[in-house]
């Protein structure tokens, strides 16, 4: 049996408007019916789904490296900046160095030029009236106590360090005046450069038909600190 379609138009309006996708519902059936390998049709989709995913991530890391490359300028100025102070404290620390060696040369070399200069000057400055000195001379220091009989010298303290060591001299010396010897002795006692005052002998003797009060006091010179220390130019211009 035949049939013949009179308004075919219509017919199709009217298919269009009742179902649109039905066309597109029949071509993936079609579509469908042609793949023979459905497997292969998975291939394909995550081939481009794989693909698109890394264009995604290539295109997300060319734009933070655009966003980074003025971060990397400006951090590649501040090491060339730090390189060249880093530099520059090495060479001045090298010349620091230097002059520390240096000075610490001639700290060795002059350092017991001017002790005696010293010396004679807080003794001048000590001596009190109708007092005069006979001989001023350096002497070993006084040896430390013996430990008695039959003590363990594991047992013993041992002697504090006081500092470094100075230099231990005695003075010998006359004076008209028993007074003029002990004041001589406070005032050797009240220098910042002397210590360890410790007087030796006193005895009375006579010279030239007149008695006279002869001693011997021992001393140790030590550097004074900083407060004490007073410097002057070597020269200054005259006008």
């Amino acid at each position: 049996m035949i049939l013949v379609n009179l308004r075919p138009g219509q017919k199709k309006r009217g298919r269009r408007v009742g179902n649109p996708f039905a066309g597109l519902v029949q071509r993936a059936k079609g579509l469908g019916s042609r793949v023979k390998d459905p497997w292969l049709v998975a291939g394909a989709v995550s081939w481009a789904l794989v693909l698109g995913f890394l264009g995604f991530v290539w295109l997300n890391n060319v734009r933070q490296l655009a966003a980074l490359e003025p971060r990397l300028e400006q951090v590649r100025a501040e090491n060339k900046r730090f390189k060249t102070f880093l530099e520059q404290k090495r060479k001045q620390e090298l010349i620091r160095d230097s002059i520390a060696a240096q000075i610490k040369t001639i700290r060795t070399v002059d350092g017991d030029r001017y002790v005696w200069a010293h010396v004679l000057d807080e003794i001048t400055k000590a001596l009190p009236a109708y007092t005069w000195l006979v001989d001023v001379t350096p002497v070993a220091p006084p040896a430390p106590p013996a430990p008695p009989p039959g003590a363990d010298p594991k047992k013993q303290k041992q002697p504090v360090d006081s500092g470094p060591k100075g230099l231990t001299f005695q003075i010998t010396g006359r004076t008209v005046d028993i007074q003029a010897y002990t004041r001589f002795l406070r005032q050797l006692e009240a220098s910042p450069w002397l210590s360890e005052v410790t007087p030796i002998s006193a005895q009375t003797v006579v010279e030239s038909e007149r008695a006279i009060t002869a001693f011997q006091i021992r001393a140790v010179f030590r550097q004074a600190d900083s407060a004490y220390i007073r410097t002057v130019p070597l020269s200054q211009s005259v006008r």
